[in-house]
């Protein structure tokens, strides 16, 4: 019995140990989807090896805005990709302005033997450039968003938080003493009857 009790305190107390640890991903996560929305930040994930050994895939890159006036060749930019829509992470390899006032860029993967067919054209004031770079995260945050492992997972955190919100034992007003709290008073009622009964009998 008390080893069943030992073991409910320890889920109890990793269950609330989560509750907290999900309320501080939440804030993070919400703080990183504002950042994002509001273009200050973007989170990419790499899904080749065109820039190893510097960037692997699966990797986490969180790339930020830099003035394109500022960009020199030698520099890892994350353009737009007219064709596929995608964003690239390359290595610049030139750069120049047009008289139109718009920049022209070409890059190339270190780990391609060509460069990037045709050029990059920029008519925005900032590019996207990595700033940080998470070993491994990428890979890991695609692992938790596949649904062969979202699913059990959440299924499991919800059956934690579900325990952990269930109410205690001895954790109401009374705190289940009730009945010993009262003990004594009946005892003192049953004395004071019974000296009350003497007394008329005599």
């Amino acid at each position: 019995m008390a080893g069943r009790v030992v073991a409910v305190r320890i889920l109890r107390t990793a269950a609330d140990v989560l509750v907290w640890a999900l309320a501080v991903l939440g804030v993070f996560s919400l703080g990183v989807w504002g950042a994002t929305a509001l273009g200050l930040i973007q989170p990419l994930v790499v899904v080749s090896g065109s820039m190893e050994p510097e960037i692997t895939t699966g990797d986490l890159l969180v790339a930020t805005p830099v003035p394109v006036e500022d960009v020199e060749v030698g520099d890892v930019l994350s353009l737009r990709n007219d064709v596929t829509d995608r964003l690239v992470t390359h290595r610049v390899i030139e750069v120049a302005q047009h008289d139109d006032g718009s920049w022209h860029v070409r890059m190339q993967g270190d780990a391609n033997d060509s460069p990037d067919a045709g050029e990059y054209v920029v008519t925005d004031d900032t590019v996207l450039a990595p700033s940080w770079q998470i070993s491994g995260a990428g890979a890991a945050l695609m692992r938790l968003t596949d649904p062969s492992v979202a699913v059990p997972l959440l299924i499991g955190v919800a059956a934690i938080l579900a325990l952990s919100l269930m109410p205690r034992p001895g954790s109401g007003p009374t705190g289940g003493q009730q009945d010993v709290a009262h003990e004594p008073q009946d005892d003192d009622a049953a004395r004071q009857l019974a000296v009350a009964s003497s007394r008329s009998a005599s």
